[in-house]
Formats: structure tokens, sequence, C-alpha cells
């Protein structure tokens, strides 16, 4: 992909396995133009676990349930004074891209960034 990534808002999804929820938003803004995005997972198994470095790089921070930021507040509390942190209230009761799920994040999603056109 071409274009300037430093303007580019970077954005975190965050779920527990890192396999389906916060897997199937990073693919939703996988090819943005306005956003850079990547995902991770609270739990040890988890496909990619959060670092520190994702909390560093990432601009806002969009995590499924309440406990995905009670965990990334008790554990980078120090590295999160600056970010935006917002809780979609999703539960984990969805596969990886399911329809259901991909209409339900671009929905909360909304509220708070562009959502990209349909492919």
């Amino acid at each position: 992909m071409t274009g300037n990534y430093s303007n580019r808002e970077k954005i975190l999804f965050v779920c527990s396995h890192n396999k389906w929820r916060s897997l199937t938003a990073e693919k939703i803004y996988e090819k943005s133009e306005r956003y850079e995005v990547r995902s991770a997972g609270t739990d040890p198994g988890a496909r990619i676990r959060v670092t520190a470095g994702h909390i560093g790089w990432a601009d806002v921070i969009f995590v499924m349930e309440k406990k995905h930021s009670q965990l990334l507040q008790s554990k980078y509390s120090d590295l999160l004074n600056r970010k935006k942190m917002i809780c979609l209230h999703i539960s984990d009761s969805y596969e990886f891209m399911d329809a259901e799920l991909i209409d339900l994040l671009r929905m909360r999603l909304s509220e708070y960034i562009e959502i990209p056109a349909d492919d």
C-alpha cells in the first residue's frame, strides 16, 4: 500500500484470544487509507498477545469487553494515561468474519471512527 503512514490514526482492537472479534475488526479496516490497524488478545494463549509495544503504538484502543479494559489498565496503566480506550461491549459469541459480528462492529465503531466502504 502506498501513502504516508505517519498521518494515519493508529487503532488497536483487543479481545481475549485475537481469533474472532478483534481479528474481524482488523480485517474490516486493513485496507483503510485513513487508519493503520492492529489487533491483539489479552489471554496468555492469544494468537497475538497484547504487549506494551501495542499500547505505545496505538492512538486509540477499542476493547470488546469491560474485562479487557480492566486487564489493560492493571498491566499498562502508565502507558494508557493519554490514550483513548473505548469499550464496544461485544460478547464472545461470534466467529471470525461472522456477518452479525461485522454488522455489530460497524454499528458500534461508527460512533467513533469512519467506517470503510464495503468492497
